[in-house]
């Protein structure tokens, strides 16, 4: 399993209603789906789960992204879902915008998460990574 977590440099823009780790991991959503692989975007509640799912609509229509949140659409699910509990179909890559790593975290061939600028999420971030290093993941990052 690889995690690759983005340190973003910027903290979010005042005027924005998605944070800077949502709108790129919207963004790596639809260059995954691009690649033909099938993606799980984990989100710690319903809310954020909306807030994505809204973000990837507003793209141009030449750039949409077929995606659903969980317990919609078809059994196997659009190639982007969007949910808080394990996927139904199997999925390759996961895009971490929760709080935590998911229990389900072996599933996955390929983890993208994020290092937002703000403190306090910076420590759950740090707090990510070592669990994902205890399990044996190989790591990365790659600053934005």
């Amino acid at each position: 399993m690889k995690a690759l977590f983005y340190l973003l440099e910027n903290a979010d823009e005042p005027g924005h209603d998605v944070p800077a780790h949502f709108d790129l991991g919207a963004r790596l959503a639809a260059q995954q789906y691009r690649q033909g692989k099938r993606v799980f975007i984990f989100v710690d509640n319903r809310d954020d789960a909306h807030l994505i799912d809204q973000h990837l609509w507003a793209f141009d229509a030449d750039s949409f992204v077929p995606h659903n949140l969980q317990g919609e659409g078809s059994r196997g699910g659009a190639a982007v879902e969007i949910g808080q509990t394990p996927p139904v179909a199997k999925r390759t890559v996961l895009i971490n915008l929760a709080s935590t790593v998911p229990d389900f975290i072996r599933r996955f061939d390929t983890i993208l998460d994020f290092v937002p600028a703000d403190e306090r999420r910076k420590q759950m971030a740090r707090a990510k990574y070592k669990q994902l290093r205890d399990i044996g993941a190989q790591l990365s990052t790659q600053k934005v």
